[in-house]
């Protein structure tokens, strides 16, 4: 009879067996507790994410935007852009950045009266997508006198491009530092506003695809000396908008009041972000704009060359006073006189200030709840309102936002307090 393999059948466990299994088991329990777990013991802070400044330099992106220094009464929280978002744009006297449809830049004015320091500002994007343009390029100038944007329209035109200009004839055509007479003998045709209101816009539409827009004039000093900001927008129905009130003037001769209520596009999305668009003085600005204020349930910043009307102060007030935290900045030329509103935000508790560029603050921007930004050449003035013909774009993007934050910080922080008046 053949014997069974062995192990076909296990035997019954000892006493002994089984003591020494509990005395294993209690030990790994023990050790567990004392010993910590892979992930804890492997787990390492991220690593900091850092842009590239227009000076070379990284930093820390949760510091990207500085921290307002404090007015007299307690002033907006700073806040954090979206870095992986966000790209930095290179600027050697400026800065500038990108996301999606948007490109911004600001200028970086440096306090220098020398014509050598002036190299490496926001023109040289201009003049880099001015030199893309294939086909067609049309702007709007209020004033125009940079030699590197002469050239770039130039040679646009020397290579097939079809280019036209409307401008202010008084600050252009008139301008003795204008450089227009080269664009007009270059055989690029010029229409002037040929009336006393001013032709005050400052954008250019680039191959029906790109608008620019903004405070920035092409000018040395809105370049160099001045503070400033341009936006690149890549969208059809802002082109449309902008083609349109181009052509009134261009084709039509209309402007000012003259013009037609007709834009195409007032409010819609790019890119599943919010936009709006007005022209003064045939839309109705102002009361766009103090809508806009007017729905802020946290924060306006706001820094303006010209402030000039109280409905659009009283509205920051009143929403200050429902407990959104306000601030903002005013050019000093004229901040002092009894049509600006400094003085009635600045005795009403908002803190306000005069910029500290020894030169001149050109923005025209609202930054509103840390989404909202309105920019474009509009003023705060009556005559920007009822006069001129001017461009106010509002666009609800945060990214945005945290890049005229950032440039209201820096503002904010060389900023004075007006001593000049006291409040009743």
């Amino acid at each position: 009879m053949a014997k069974k393999a062995s192990g076909n059948k296990q035997s019954p466990p000892t006493i002994v067996s089984i003591i020494i299994a509990i005395i294993v088991l209690i030990g790994a329990a023990i050790a567990g507790v004392f010993q910590p777990s892979n992930q804890s013991a492997t787990q390492t802070p991220p690593a900091a994410v850092t842009v590239t400044t227009s000076t070379g330099a990284a930093t820390s992106a949760s510091n990207a935007i500085a921290t307002p220094i404090p007015g007299n009464s307690p002033t907006i929280a700073p806040v954090t852009g979206a870095p992986g978002r966000v790209s930095i744009i290179n600027v050697q006297q400026g800065f500038g950045a990108s996301k999606g449809f948007w490109q911004v830049y600001f200028t970086a004015p440096t306090g220098s009266s020398k014509p050598a320091d002036y190299v490496g500002g926001i023109d040289v994007q201009g003049v880099a997508a001015i030199n893309a343009v294939q086909h067609t390029l049309d702007i709007a100038a209020f004033e125009w006198n940079l030699q590197s944007m002469t050239d770039a329209v130039i040679a646009a035109k020397k290579r097939g491009v079809t280019v036209r200009m409307v401008v202010d004839d008084e600050h252009t055509i008139r301008d003795s530092e204008s450089t227009i007479k080269q664009v007009i003998d270059a055989g690029i045709p010029v229409v002037g506003d040929q009336r006393s209101a001013l032709m005050h816009d400052k954008f250019m539409i680039m191959d029906s695809t790109t608008v620019w827009t903004g405070s920035w004039n092409y000018t040395i000093n809105d370049t160099y000396r001045n503070n400033n900001n341009a936006v690149a927008l890549r969208s059809q129905k802002i082109v449309q908008d902008y083609q349109t009130e181009f052509n009134e003037m261009f084709v039509d001769k209309k402007f000012g009041p003259t013009s037609p209520r007709n834009t195409p596009n007032v409010s819609f999305t790019q890119d599943g972000t919010p936009i709006q668009v007005y022209y003064a003085s045939e839309d109705d600005v102002l009361p766009a704009l103090i809508s806009t204020i007017s729905g802020a349930t946290k924060t306006i910043r706001f820094m303006n060359f010209s402030f000039t009307d109280y409905d659009t102060a009283k509205a920051i007030i009143d929403r200050a006073k429902a407990g959104v935290a306000a601030q903002g900045i005013f050019e000093t030329t004229g901040s002092q006189t009894d049509a600006s509103e400094l003085k009635t935000l600045f005795c009403a508790g908002i803190p306000a200030r005069q910029d500290g560029n020894k030169y001149i603050l050109h923005h025209k921007v609202f930054i509103i709840d840390d989404t909202t930004v309105v920019t474009g050449s509009f003023n705060i003035s009556s005559n920007a309102t009822k006069s001129n013909d001017e461009n106010l774009i509002i666009i609800s993007d945060p990214d945005l936002a945290a890049q005229y934050i950032t440039e209201f910080n820096r503002r904010w922080k060389e900023a004075k307090i007006p001593t000049a008046f006291t409040c009743n």
